[in-house]
């Protein structure tokens, strides 16, 4: 079945091109909220856009009230699910050609959110498609979830959260491969000193001449699974007395709170605030779902699956049971978020492809009786 399931995919691969290449056309940059549209009018465009097609395929979809929305196909008690986002960043400047065209050159489309992360999501559709015209019949119902919000805070799947339950299983197609089994946690601070003296000593000692470890502040944790951790993502707010905001990527052998601690200890007349943090994510290298992941990339690809942690933040910080899965392979970095973001088209086809066999064992198909 594995091999017909792959057949499939190919198959459906100029469709799937296509239709990728008309939904990054759409600038879902969030706005200002409007009436239906909490995250504003092109981010609702673009997920109106994406259930449209959803049933066009034959897929059952559900609106989350503008939140999120999600495809469906099979039905059970629970569901197994890959959630991704519509939503991208500003394009920024610097681009060669129009950040919204779908251009394609020599088997590389390129257009903001490609591959961060319309292409992905959109990969994961038609490879639960595949599994649809081939007729499996599945033991879990398995959604493809699309985001609003991923890019901006969250409320997208904070709000679904409140009104669905979570995956028992499922993957954020928005990070690396191999599959990823841990994630750094993710503090924010905020640092607000007394006068503009101490602004100025804050920046050049702290920030300008220091190294991104933290160490300055006496935070420089490490370990050897998570690695070291980062400072980074500096924000100064404007005032009288200007303040500032960073974050914190922290690896799973300390805690926010002695974070904030040390950073106290070192500057406390700047007042130091813990403003939001999401705690490490962690699942065992062994479990059924990174296991799978781990053999549905190795069976596809051929590479050497062997799971990874990351630096970043994904879904998975707040979507329980799910882990980073993709789409970037090994040596692709620094791609999203920058200027002529690209994806090549044989890589969005491997992604199908991989997406498709795990959809497959992760929802196990029915056995007739």
């Amino acid at each position: 079945m594995e091999e017909q399931i792959l057949q499939k995919v190919e198959e459906l691969s100029g469709e799937m091109i296509r239709a990728i290449t008309e939904m990054v056309k759409i600038d879902s940059v969030q706005a200002p909220a409007g009436e239906g549209a909490p995250f504003g009018a092109g981010v609702r465009k673009a997920l109106d856009a994406a259930l449209a097609l959803a049933r066009d395929m034959g897929f059952k979809t559900v609106d989350v009230d503008h939140y999120m929305g999600y495809a469906s196909y099979g039905e059970s008690e629970d569901y197994v699910c890959a959630v991704g986002h519509l939503d991208v960043v500003p394009p920024g400047t610097g681009w060669k050609q129009p950040p919204f065209s779908g251009y394609e050159k020599d088997g590389v489309i390129y257009s903001r959110g490609v591959l961060d992360n319309k292409g992905p999501v959109f990969a994961c559709l038609y490879a639960l498609y595949a599994l649809k015209e081939l007729g499996i019949r599945l033991n879990h119902e398995v959604r493809i979830i699309f985001g609003c919000n991923e890019e901006t805070g969250f409320h997208d799947l904070e709000y679904y959260l409140t009104k669905e339950k979570p995956p028992v299983m499922g993957f954020t197609p928005d990070c690396k491969y191999p599959v990823v089994y841990a994630e750094r946690g993710r503090a924010q601070i905020g640092l607000y000193p007394p006068d503009i003296n101490r602004f100025y000593t804050l920046m050049n000692d702290y920030v300008l001449n220091s190294k991104s470890n933290g160490e300055r502040f006496h935070i420089d944790f490490k370990d050897e699974e998570f690695g070291q951790l980062e400072v980074r993502n500096y924000k100064i707010l404007e005032g009288e007395i200007p303040a500032l905001q960073f974050s914190v990527s922290y690896p799973a052998g300390c805690t926010a709170e002695e974070i904030l601690e040390n950073i106290r200890k070192e500057l406390p007349d700047m007042k130091p605030a813990l403003l939001s943090d999401m705690a490490p994510v962690r699942f065992e290298k062994d479990c059924r779902l990174v296991d799978t992941l781990r053999y549905t990339y190795e069976r596809v690809t051929g590479m050497d699956g062997t799971p990874v942690t990351t630096t970043g933040g994904t879904y998975a910080k707040m979507m329980p049971n799910i882990v980073p899965f993709g789409p970037s392979f090994p040596g692709q970095k620094g791609i999203g978020h920058q200027p002529d973001e690209w994806m090549k088209v044989e890589d969005i086809i491997t992604n199908a492809k991989i997406y498709a066999l795990s959809f497959y064992h992760l929802a196990e198909e029915k056995k007739e009786s």
